[in-house]
């Protein structure tokens, strides 16, 4: 028989959404632009929901986005949601129920406004990309009339360069500078003919993709780091996307492609990205369906560390679900969301077997097949004070045998922190069926260490968080 075992006399209060991959956990979070105002990083994704719940949305198996949020946080680990601050239903320009609001962004301009760039299908025919308009990073947001005029296509993204200028990028690879009102193209945009299909047309700006490995390009994202302009983009490669990148010293090219940021990845089609420096590091955000595996439609927000060669490429970013950030050793440490597993670790939905997908928001646990079984978590807090007096943790496991848990640090042989054993400590049932026990081994380390978590005796143990109290 399995229960829940819960140890430590207070439950622990979790601010905002934590560190760990997906950094959004109680919604889905696509497309996810970061932007750093004011000292904070604040996040702006698209808003992925099941094509299920919008009974006017006549595709049931694709992308169906309705609104956005915005996210704020100082430190990468604790994220506030600041709710929604654009719908659909109030784009004047758009049509108010073709729940197509992808990837967006948002920048600062010379006024002192932020300014959300946003795509939307119009209610005509094609896409076009607003523009709303705040005091605050947070909003509230006014959607502008109209559409900016001269850009049909998806995905914004506005790069404030140093020459002074702001240039708008969007679909595969188009760039336009734009105004300082940030609301119009520049009068002194180049002008070039496309051609699409028996149509032609003429496009301001110029494409920076052209004549680069670029299938089904989307998603443009620039930046500037050290004297070059780089221009990152999805990209499908055999038949998902990767995020490749090229590099130029002008704005609007040419460019050189570079290679890949980021390989295809399992499961998902889509990839979609924006790379900022904060507080000296550089951080990769982008999405990946963690918290729905069986629908790639339904994504999620993840950052990882960027760093560059001596030369200005980029080093290729590898994805974890560990993700960023420094955990406090007072939160509840999600050892699901891992820096290293031993081959017998399973990770597994919570509510893996429930058929209310749902409940997949309340997130995961590590199964513990056999004795020996580790997980190593990065990057624990435990402060300089000596407040640190007991250990804790939430898993099931058979009453039957005995089980013992043990968390070292710095090392899988190094010092122990916390130790529960069945056999050592008292267990009583309580009111709510679950298993409550006290007093679980503890020392009190100081400063920041990789945790590892070792199952010493007992099989089939699931673990969905250990703190210290």
């Amino acid at each position: 028989m399995k229960h829940i075992l819960t140890m430590g006399l207070a439950a622990l209060l979790v601010q905002g959404v934590s560190a760990q991959n997906p950094i959004i956990r109680d919604q889905f979070s696509a497309d996810p632009t970061a932007r750093v105002f004011n000292g904070k990083v604040y996040l702006f994704p698209s808003h992925d929901i099941s094509p299920l719940s919008a009974y006017d949305y006549p595709r049931k198996d694709w992308f169906c986005m309705n609104d956005y949020h915005v996210f704020s946080s100082e430190n990468l680990t604790d994220w506030t949601d600041h709710g929604v601050i654009l719908d659909q239903k109030n784009v004047p320009w758009g049509n108010p129920t073709a729940y197509s609001m992808w990837a967006p962004d948002c920048v600062q301009g010379k006024d002192g406004k932020y300014y959300f760039y946003f795509p939307n299908a119009t209610k005509g025919r094609g896409f076009g990309i607003g523009v709303a308009v705040a005091d605050k990073p947070e909003g509230p947001y006014k959607p502008l009339e109209k559409s900016i005029e001269g850009i049909n296509g998806i995905d914004p993204c506005v790069l404030q360069a140093s020459d002074g200028n702001n240039y708008i990028f969007w679909g595969a690879g188009n760039c336009a500078k734009l105004k300082d009102n940030m609301i119009e193209l520049a009068d002194d945009n180049p002008k070039d003919t496309v051609k699409w299909g028996p149509r032609s047309f003429v496009m301001t700006g110029v494409n920076c993709l052209k004549g680069l490995p670029s299938r089904q390009a989307e998603g443009p994202f620039a930046f500037e780091y050290n004297g070059n302009y780089y221009l990152t983009y999805p990209y499908v490669v055999k038949d998902r996307e990767a995020l490749g990148y090229a590099m130029s010293k002008n704005p609007m090219g040419p460019y050189e492609y570079k290679g890949l940021i980021m390989e295809e990845r399992p499961d998902c089609w889509t990839n979609h990205h924006s790379i900022i420096n904060f507080k000296g590091q550089w951080y990769l955000f982008y999405h990946y369906n963690y918290l729905s595996p069986n629908f790639d439609k339904n994504r999620s927000a993840c950052i990882d560390k960027l760093e560059f060669n001596p030369d200005g490429t980029i080093k290729p970013v590898t994805m974890t679900v560990r993700g960023v950030g420094i955990t406090k050793a007072t939160d509840k440490i999600q050892i699901d969301r891992y820096s290293k597993i031993s081959d017998g670790v399973k990770i597994d939905f919570l509510y893996a077997n429930d058929p209310d997908t749902t409940k997949r928001f309340e997130g995961w646990e590590a199964i513990f097949s056999k004795k020996g079984d580790w997980v190593e978590y990065d990057d624990v807090d435990f402060g300089q004070n000596d407040n640190i007096s007991s250990f804790a943790i939430k898993a099931k496991f058979d009453t039957g045998k005995k089980t013992t848990i043990r968390v070292h640090v710095d090392s899988q042989t190094g010092p122990v922190v916390g130790e529960f054993s069945t056999v050592k400590f008292p267990v009583g049932i309580v009111a709510d069926g679950s298993l409550k026990t006290t007093g679980a081994k503890t020392k009190n380390p100081k400063g920041v260490h990789n945790v590892f978590v070792e199952l010493v005796e007992g099989e089939n143990v699931a673990v969905d968080w250990i703190s210290f109290e």
